[in-house]
């Protein structure tokens, strides 16, 4: 019985041992690979939203480029008009309006808001506190940038 009761208690001792340095480097393993899996989501995110504004800046190209091609053919339209009918006593003048929408100035400040901010959260390890400097640097020289652009294009003066 006394051999029972000590196999019993080695038993009992060995079982409740545990190895907790290994048990804890396991869950920081599994931590760590979270960590990076997370990280790699967002590079993989930074991707996909550089892509998307590469599309969008490319869809405005060609709706300039159409624009202007428009806007050079009714110049070439208009003399053609003028020289068909030389009786005429009155001219007819074209007047070319300006493209409502947004500046360049507003256009840059907020891709250069939404670049930064982005740039930000993935740089800082406080992401919000990142995204928040990131966006208003961000935004500023998108608008520096944008306001010379329109001051190029006679926009502003």
């Amino acid at each position: 019985m006394k051999k029972l009761i000590a196999i019993f208690g080695v038993v009992l001792a060995m079982s409740a041992c545990s190895n907790a340095k290994k048990e804890e480097a396991i869950r920081q393993a599994a931590i760590k690979a979270t960590r990076d899996s997370m990280r790699v989501d967002s590079f993989q995110k930074a991707e996909i939203v550089k892509k998307e504004l590469a599309v969008k800046e490319a869809k405005e190209a060609e709706e300039k480029r159409v624009l202007m091609l428009a806007e050079a053919r009714a110049a070439e339209n208009a003399p053609a008009a003028r020289m068909a009918s030389p009786s005429s006593s009155t001219t007819t003048t074209t007047t070319t309006q300006k493209k409502k929408g947004w500046s360049s100035a507003a256009l840059g400040t907020v891709i250069g808001a939404g670049a930064g901010g982005l740039g930000g959260a993935l740089i800082d390890k406080k992401k919000g506190r990142g995204a928040v400097i990131g966006g208003v640097a961000g935004a500023g020289a998108g608008y520096l940038i944008g306001r010379g652009q329109d001051k190029k294009s006679g926009r502003a003066q």
